[in-house]
C-alpha cells in the first residue's frame, strides 16, 4: 500500500513538472513572437503606392497606412479612395492604391453642376454618376473623350419632333380667247377653289430652339380647282387716223390724250413700224403739235415701243363696240 501511494505522488509530480515546463515553453515562444512582429511593423519597410496607376516603390517606417500618407505628405481628397483603408498595418510588400476622383463640371439644364468619377473617359463618368442624358443629345469634348480634373462639359439638349403641317394649294388661271365675243367681254367660265396639302416635317430642338427643319413627307389632301377665264377679242374698228404718237406720265393707266375724239371713247393704236398694237381710252386733250394725233399714257406706248423713241407713226383706229 505504501509502494503504491509513493509511485502515485511520483507521478503527480512529474504531471507538475510538465505543466510548469510546458507554460515556460509557450510563454518563450509568445514572447520572441510578438518581438518579431513588432520589429516588422516598426522597422524600414519596402512597399509600393499606386496613385490612381503611377506606381512608385517607397521605403517607409510607417506603421500604418494613415502614417505613410502623413509622412509623404500626400493630400487625399473628399471622393479620393485608398485601399486598403487608413488604419491598416503597413507589412514589407504592402501594396497601397489610391483612386483619384475627377471633378466634372457640367453645364446642362441652364444649370452648372459637379459629378466626380473614377472612369477614364468623359461618357464613362457621365454614366458613373447616372446623369440622364440620352443618346441624342450633344456632349462637348465628346463622351469618348479622356476627362481631366475641373474639366468644363457642355450638354447640349436634342430633341427630334415629327410636325404636320396644313397649307393651301393656289389654283391656277386658265385664260381663253374668244373672237365672237366683244373686246370688253370676260367670263369666268369655271370659278377656282384652292387645294390643302399636309407637309410632314422632322424638326430638330437643341435645348428648346428650333435649328432645323427637313421635309419627310408632302400629301396633297385636296387637289386645286383651276380658274377658267374667257376673253372676247372681237373688236369692232370705225374710222382709221394716222399720224405721230407722242407719250407723258398722266394716270398710269392704259388711257391717252386725243384734241377731238369723244372722252371715253376708245381706238386702236397700231406701231407701223413693228405691226404692235394697244387700245386705249381717251380721257385727255392732246397733243396739239404739227401732224400729233394721240398722247399715249407712258404704260401704254411702252407697249408698242420703246420710250427713248419719244414720238412713233400709228395707225389710230376708233372702236365702235
Amino acid at each position: 500500500m505504501v509502494e503504491y501511494n509513493n509511485k502515485k505522488s511520483k507521478l503527480k509530480y512529474i504531471f507538475l513538472l510538465l505543466i510548469i515546463l510546458g507554460g515556460f515553453y509557450i510563454g518563450k515562444i509568445l514572447f520572441f513572437k510578438d518581438k518579431r512582429v513588432l520589429g516588422i511593423i516598426a522597422g524600414e519597410k519596402n512597399i509600393i503606392l499606386d496613385d490612381n496607376g503611377f506606381k512608385n516603390n517607397f521605403k517607409t517606417n510607417s506603421k500604418t497606412v494613415a502614417d505613410f500618407l502623413d509622412t509623404q505628405k500626400i493630400i487625399l481628397n473628399e471622393k479620393d479612395l485608398i485601399f486598403p483603408d487608413k488604419s491598416t498595418v503597413i507589412y514589407p510588400g504592402s501594396i497601397l492604391e489610391i483612386q483619384r476622383a475627377k471633378k466634372l463640371i457640367i453645364s446642362v439644364d441652364k444649370e452648372r453642376k459637379e459629378i466626380y468619377g473614377f472612369k477614364n473617359t468623359i461618357g464613362e463618368i457621365i454614366l458613373e454618376n447616372n446623369l440622364a442624358v440620352k443618346e441624342e443629345d450633344i456632349v462637348k469634348p465628346e463622351r469618348k473623350t479622356i476627362a481631366y480634373n475641373n474639366e468644363e462639359i457642355k450638354i447640349t439638349r436634342v430633341e427630334i419632333k415629327e410636325e404636320v403641317v396644313k397649307k393651301d394649294i393656289d389654283f391656277k388661271t386658265i385664260e381663253k380667247e374668244d373672237d365672237k365675243l366683244s373686246w370688253r367681254t370676260k367670263k369666268v367660265e369655271v370659278t377656282g377653289e384652292k387645294g390643302t396639302k399636309e407637309i410632314r416635317y422632322e424638326v430638330a430642338y437643341y435645348d428648346g430652339k428650333e435649328v432645323s427643319r427637313k421635309i419627310k413627307e408632302t400629301v396633297v389632301t385636296k387637289e386645286p380647282v383651276d380658274k377658267v377665264v374667257t376673253q372676247g377679242t372681237y373688236v369692232k374698228l370705225g374710222k382709221s387716223h394716222t399720224g405721230l404718237a407722242s407719250w407723258y406720265a398722266h394716270t398710269g393707266t392704259m388711257a391717252a390724250a386725243n384734241p377731238w375724239l369723244p372722252m371715253g371713247s376708245y381706238v386702236k393704236v397700231t406701231n407701223k413700224d413693228n405691226g404692235k398694237s394697244v387700245i386705249v381710252k381717251i380721257n385727255d386733250r392732246g397733243p396739239f403739235g404739227p401732224n400729233r394725233i394721240i398722247d399715249l399714257d407712258k404704260v401704254a406706248f411702252e407697249k408698242i415701243a420703246s420710250l427713248g423713241q419719244g414720238v412713233v407713226n400709228v395707225k389710230m383706229e376708233e372702236i365702235s363696240n
